[in-house]
């Protein structure tokens, strides 16, 4: 058992009561990573109390129900954080008072906030590391647990488009066989979606601005929204739909939370590094993929200057490439 996989057992071990959260604004990897080891460890010790908490989202209803909890035991119990590299995004009040922490996470290293850190940016997803985890010691898997992993990993690699290698592959092709996953059942899961979302996509795809130097961004106000019965998480998850036009190289969502007076940018780069523009404004992610959330709409509108700026020095620098070869 390699190390880290056995300080994470031996500490899931020692707790009679266990929270696992993961970040503000979930998406399926998030859950795919908190519901899977959570199945797991129930699965294996069911005398343990395991709680997955954190906001819930309607449209990803079928990882399970989210749990409420009033009191935090802080002094006597674990957290295992997934999918969350810096200490803002987690989504639990308080969390740095729990006297014991794991950190699983496959983003780039902001804040250290586990006793034992499994982090490695170059896997494809926070389930693929949670699957690690649970293959490599005695925690159990089932066909359900199986299935929260692979959606984890459908998601976050937008069906194994991004960020993958032969690793990722071969997990997921060794995982479909020895759980005999019902692919199509998963794919439909996290990809069917309402007649007013895709109408609602036809109205994001009509109000999408580009500039001179392939910038993309598009608005979408709560007012919106409610004229084609959508929320927020689904302008969001829409984001990926739009990789693959010629004319863009970085593509922005901006939703404003009313109730929170926040504002919510969803960013995708097909060269140009984002991730270090959007740690300036609160935000952060992988270099291709990544969010801010900010309450000042100056701080909102810099950041997407910013993001045209870092296309055209991305343009003008394949360009003196190209010319000097």
């Amino acid at each position: 058992m390699n190390n880290i996989y056995k300080s994470i057992y031996n500490e899931i071990k020692k707790y009679k009561k266990i929270y696992i959260a993961r970040h503000i604004g979930p998406d399926p990897d998030a859950f795919g990573s908190q519901m899977s080891l959570k199945e797991s460890i129930k699965l294996t010790f069911p005398d343990k109390e395991v709680y997955a908490v954190g906001t819930s989202v309607s449209r990803f209803k079928y990882f399970g129900k989210i749990d409420k909890v009033d009191n935090y035991d802080y002094e006597n119990s674990l957290l295992i954080v997934t999918d969350t590299p810096d200490n803002k995004r987690v989504d639990i009040d308080n969390f740095l008072e729990f006297k014991n922490i794991i950190k699983i996470d496959h983003h780039p290293k902001v804040d250290t906030f586990g006793k034992v850190e499994l982090i490695r940016d170059t896997a494809s997803s926070a389930s693929e590391l949670v699957y690690e985890v649970l293959e490599n010691t005695k925690l159990k898997v089932n066909s359900e647990i199986a299935g929260y992993i692979y959606i984890g990993i459908v998601s976050d690699t937008n069906r194994f488009l991004y960020n993958v290698n032969s690793k990722t592959f071969e997990l997921v092709s060794k995982m479909i066989k020895k759980y005999n996953l019902d692919i199509e059942s998963l794919y439909r899961k996290v990809y069917a979606k309402p007649l007013s979302e895709v109408r609602l996509m036809g109205h994001i795809a009509s109000t999408l601005k580009v500039d001179k130097n392939r910038f993309a961004t598009v608005f979408v106000d709560e007012d919106i929204l409610s004229s084609f019965n959508a929320d927020m998480a689904s302008a969001s998850n829409m984001i990926n739909d739009f990789n693959n036009i010629n004319e863009i190289l970085v593509w922005t969502f901006v939703t404003f939370d009313e109730k929170n007076k926040l504002y919510k940018v969803n960013i995708r780069s097909r060269g140009p590094v984002i991730n270090e523009i959007a740690a300036k404004y609160n935000g952060g992610g992988h270099k291709f993929a990544s969010g801010v959330r900010n309450e000042s709409k100056e701080a909102i509108d810099n950041l997407l200057k910013d993001l045209s700026e870092a296309c055209k020095k991305y343009i003008d620098s394949e360009s003196d490439s190209n010319g000097s070869a």
